[in-house]
């Protein structure tokens, strides 16, 4: 069984060497790694709560296809045009009959 983590122990992450050029380039994009991995992780803990990704997540993974996927969705979402306000005609029988 393996070690569990305690609060203000490290952590080491290792990249592949055939990783993904966009990791990398997200990676180094990053001013604080630490606390973007933070943030990854809490957002995944709102959504789903605590779970082992593995047992999710496929193996074998195409991040350019996932990423040119999620930009043709993305462009097929239409903004509906807002319906036009009908204003209700007031005649002057309306006005006599409010008085």
């Amino acid at each position: 069984m393996k070690k569990r983590k305690l609060p203000g122990e490290n952590i080491s992450l290792k990249t592949k060497k055939s990783e993904d050029p966009a990791v990398m380039e997200w990676i180094n994009a990053q001013t604080n790694l630490m606390d973007s991995i933070r943030y990854l992780i809490e957002n995944e803990l709102i959504q789903n709560g605590v779970r082992n990704l593995q047992t999710v997540i496929p193996s074998e993974r195409n991040l350019a296809l996932a990423m040119n996927g999620q930009t043709a969705a993305a462009e097929e979402i239409v903004d509906p045009e807002p319906e036009p306000v009908i204003e209700d005609e007031i005649d002057d029988e309306d006005i006599d009959s409010w008085i």
